[in-house]
């Protein structure tokens, strides 16, 4: 009789009786289960006539909302969690999928299979393996395997409105885990086969692009990069930042424009090292740039620096590297306009370009006009400070990346294919001598001549 009056008298003895109450009779909740490190989909995609079908495999842990039925010995309990696969499915993998035909969604697809496999199966090797996957017999219940450890796969088909339409898929199963990286196979239908390899989303990827839907991709890829990308931009800016007539200026930003094209086009096609040192060491010669531009703008008269087209195209070459970096990465969505698509990326780097001295070069025309013209020189040397300062900390932050990495340079192997390489190699070589010296020569045939005209009136 005293117990209860002094319990109610005790705000939190109450609340911490009512909340222990809750827990123990209220159902145990579904157990969470935290989100994978890494999780690699890889998949099959083949339209066929009017439909759309998608073989993919995920790790069963990505399902993450799925409370597994366990055995007493910790494995699954296969029988059991067949039950839930077609859900998980649905949530995870379907809903993460979006398919276009000809510019128009279409409806959700159809979970033709769902099932389980051993973590040492390889059916998705090729396209024939993973479809009779599908009509294989089903685990046995006697298998013994942990959750973390199966893999889960999944068969979705989609109906097209017709046969051979243009389907575009816009895949979103980077919440799968922290890291997840794709591996999907596009088969046409004419037997092409083409392999895609990304990490995250990629947005959205036409299974077989047409030629201008890759030209407009491309450009903006290359518009994109140029703009994100600092470091070219403050070259170009450091190119023209002293110079004062237009036609200098047409000048040097086609030798650049020449030499990165073509250093771009030579990457794109695989004619560079492969070995992890390569890009770090292109990125600290990209800085270096910089700075040998700014030392040269501070040390150098202006009359010097309009005829820097040489310096712009060699450096140009160096440039063409870095922007190789972005390109290889979405050059695979490109399908078989790989062309088109080199071009259109150049296409896009130049708008970016121009877009950029197009605001800049007005800017430093108002700017000359404020400042005295005996002090206009100090608008070249504090612009170049300025840019100096944030190239030199880039050229020693790469540098130490670079020197962070291994130079394992083995002799090589005096084949075939070491031969097409070093053909490859001279090529490049050759055509960027040659794109150098046909430019000198225009450039000299189409020079007004600094020497006096004749007098017309004087007789020898």
């Amino acid at each position: 009789m005293l117990y209860l009056p002094t319990v109610m008298h005790q705000p939190r003895t109450l609340l911490a009786i009512a909340v222990g109450a809750l827990l123990l009779g209220a159902p145990r909740a579904l157990d969470p289960h935290e989100i994978p490190e890494r999780v690699a989909v890889r998949g099959w995609v083949v339209p066929r006539d009017a439909t759309l079908t998608l073989y993919l495999r995920v790790p069963l842990e990505a399902m993450r909302d799925l409370d597994f039925p366990l055995r007493d010995d910790g494995a699954l309990d296969l029988v059991r969690v067949r039950e839930l696969l077609p859900d998980a499915a649905r949530l995870w993998i379907a809903a993460g999928l979006a398919v276009e035909a000809d510019g128009e969604a279409v409806a959700g697809p159809r979970i033709t299979g769902a099932r389980l496999a051993l973590p040492d199966d390889r059916a998705f090797e090729s396209l024939d393996a993973a479809a009779a996957n599908f009509e294989a017999p089903l685990l046995g219940d006697s298998v013994a395997i942990v959750w973390q450890q199966a893999l889960f796969d999944v068969r979705l088909e989609y109906t097209l409105p017709r046969a051979g339409a243009a389907i575009t898929l816009t895949p979103a199963l980077a919440r799968l885990g922290v890291r997840t990286t794709t591996v999907l196979h596009i088969a046409l239908e004419g037997g092409e086969v083409r392999t895609l390899a990304y990490p995250g989303d990629p947005g959205r990827v036409a299974l077989d692009p047409s030629w201008w839907a890759s030209a407009w991709q491309f450009i903006g890829e290359g518009f994109r990069h140029i703009l994100g990308g600092l470091d070219h931009l403050l070259f170009v800016l450091c190119l023209v930042l002293p110079l004062r007539r237009w036609r200098a200026l047409v000048v040097i930003v086609t030798a650049f424009t020449l030499a990165h094209s073509l250093t771009l086009g030579a990457a794109a096609l695989g004619v560079v090292p492969t070995a992890l040192w390569f890009p770090p060491l292109v990125e600290t010669l990209i800085a270096l740039s910089i700075v040998w531009l700014t030392v040269e703008n501070v040390l150098l008269p202006a009359e010097r620096l309009e005829g820097r087209w040489k310096l712009a195209f060699l450096f140009g070459l160096v440039h063409g590297f870095g922007f190789s970096f972005a390109l290889v990465d979405v050059l695979q969505f490109a399908g078989g306009n790989l062309v088109t698509a080199l071009a259109s990326f150049n296409v896009g780097v130049e708008l970016g370009q121009l877009l950029v001295l197009a605001l800049a070069m007005p800017a430093l025309a108002l700017l000359r006009r404020v400042v005295p013209e005996e002090r206009g020189h100090l608008i070249v040397w504090v612009g170049s400070a300025f840019i100096a300062h944030t190239a030199w900390h880039w050229m020693a932050e790469r540098w130490a990346d670079f020197r962070a990495h291994e130079l394992a340079i083995s002799a090589p192997v005096l084949d075939a294919t070491f031969a097409l390489h070093l053909m490859r190699a001279a090529l490049v070589a050759a055509l960027a001598l040659a794109l150098g010296l046909a430019f000198r020569h225009i450039l000299r045939r189409f020079a007004p001549s600094d020497a006096p005209a004749p007098d017309p009136q004087h007789t020898p």
